[in-house]
């Protein structure tokens, strides 16, 4: 019986450490709105860019030790009152928690799993634009553990229950 599990490097991992597995990543939905089709128009001032970023999870019922991981990253760009494009994105990933604490699952599925999703869904909203005639939109990378502490703070505050307990543990 092999104890140890190849890593994509190619490096060993003893079979009782614990880790991560991608085990698929996908676009999940996609939306791009170009109601202003100025897309050849030079322009003096920046458009404001409004983006919001969200992150949802479920456990994949009939494997309990993997969950469905959803980056939603919704951006809107106006001129004035105008508004140029709007993109809405769910970029999604199967992840599998192999021995690993339950304490420490919910940490890595609300700022691990997303940290990993982000540079695929950046590459994507980046060219999404630039096919709808515009420059490519670039975002900064995304710190999640701050965004996760605020969501556990503010579920405290409202008595909610807890994140763990709506991602299915």
């Amino acid at each position: 019986m092999n104890q140890h599990a190849a890593t994509p490097e190619g490096a060993p991992v003893p079979a009782d450490s614990p880790h991560l597995r991608v085990l698929t990543q996908y676009v999940k939905e996609l939306s791009f709105r170009n109601p202003a089709a100025a897309v050849a128009q030079a322009y003096d001032v920046q458009p404001t860019i409004d983006m919001g970023v969200e992150v949802k999870s479920r456990s994949m019922g009939e494997r309990s030790d993997a969950f469905e991981v959803d980056l939603c990253v919704n951006v809107t760009a106006r001129r004035s009152d105008e508004t140029m494009f709007s993109v809405n994105l769910v970029y999604s990933g199967v992840f599998q928690f192999m021995n690993v604490r339950q304490e420490d699952i919910e940490p890595l599925i609300w700022v691990e799993c997303p940290r990993l999703l982000f540079p695929f869904a950046r590459q994507i909203l980046a060219e999404i634009t630039r096919e709808g005639g515009y420059p490519p939109l670039l975002i900064n990378p995304i710190d999640f553990t701050p965004l996760y502490w605020a969501e556990l703070r503010e579920r405290q505050e409202r008595g909610a229950e807890p994140l763990a307990k709506q991602a299915g543990f």
